[in-house]
């Protein structure tokens, strides 16, 4: 029987602005840009604010009458921390590729008004969740907890790195509904590259109601998930790269894991102590 899936998608990767072709999520968008040096896109964002991440490459920003040159560092997203550039709504924004770059640009509905900014490398959080099999690095971008000082209505974002044979998101966990602290009602975006290219990793996204949703991971595919539980797992040998974004009515983060899973994250404490 074929699956009608209804939470994942390749995204375009060619020059030039690519978008979802299709996309469940209410408030969350993506969009990938990709120029080569010398080459510049011009955009407005409209009634949403903007995070753009620099994937690889660098670039110089002019968002209204704000300029940001020289935007970004890293070759890739192997290769340590991103600069990013928050563009708020109601802004023009004109992006010129000093290199080869590659940028995401997560979005979501926004009536704040505030500058641009740019969040250089040493703003971002980093760290490691789970242990064990589940252990993983992380990048906190734009979050609440890490960066209280940097204004957005709702966007909430990080990367996360998931080592060869390692899980993520583990244990599953959801964003449903407003019950904080325990949970928030957010929607999520999971967008991946893999390291080496041609590796791959398996996704998982499941309901309450009893849809359920396994996907092949490869470079450049999105996983949106407006509701369910999910994780993630590498193949043995690569490493898979998701920058993850959120956005809700509020942007107090709060995940409800699945309940026939969770006690595997109460022995968190016990592996690390082991050094595992």
């Amino acid at each position: 029987m074929t699956m009608d899936y209804r939470y994942h998608c390749a995204i375009p990767a060619a020059d030039g602005r690519n978008t979802l072709p299709f996309n469940p999520c209410r408030l969350l968008d993506f969009t990938l840009l990709r120029l080569s040096a010398g080459e510049s896109w011009t955009g407005v964002s409209g009634d949403r604010e903007i995070l753009a991440v620099i994937l690889g490459g660098t670039a110089n920003f002019t968002v209204a009458d704000h300029h940001f040159p020289q935007v970004g560092q890293r070759p890739d997203v192997f290769s340590g921390k991103p600069h990013s550039v928050y563009i708020p709504a109601g802004s023009s924004v004109t992006v010129e590729a000093v290199t080869a770059v590659e940028i995401a640009l997560p979005s979501a509905p926004s009536d704040l008004a505030t500058d641009p900014y740019v969040i250089a490398p040493e703003q971002v959080a980093t760290g490691n969740w789970g242990a064990a099999n589940f252990g993983r690095t992380y990048h906190q971008i734009l979050t609440e907890v890490a960066q209280p000082e940097l204004p957005a209505r709702r966007l909430i974002v990080g990367e996360t790195y998931t080592p060869s044979g390692n899980w993520s998101t583990y244990p599953p966990h959801r964003h449903k509904v407003d019950d904080l602290p325990a949970e928030a009602a957010h929607e999520e975006m999971y967008y991946y590259r893999v390291n080496p290219a041609d590796g791959f990793g398996i996704s998982r996204v499941y309901t309450d109601e009893g849809y359920e949703e396994n996907v092949t991971i490869r470079d450049h595919v999105m996983q949106m998930m407006p509701e369910g539980y999910h994780t993630v797992v590498s193949a043995p040998g690569y490493t898979t790269y998701f920058l993850w974004f959120l956005a809700g009515t509020q942007r107090t983060q709060g995940a409800r894991e699945d309940a026939d899973l969770a006690w595997v994250g109460q022995t968190v404490p016990t592996l690390r102590s082991l050094g595992l």
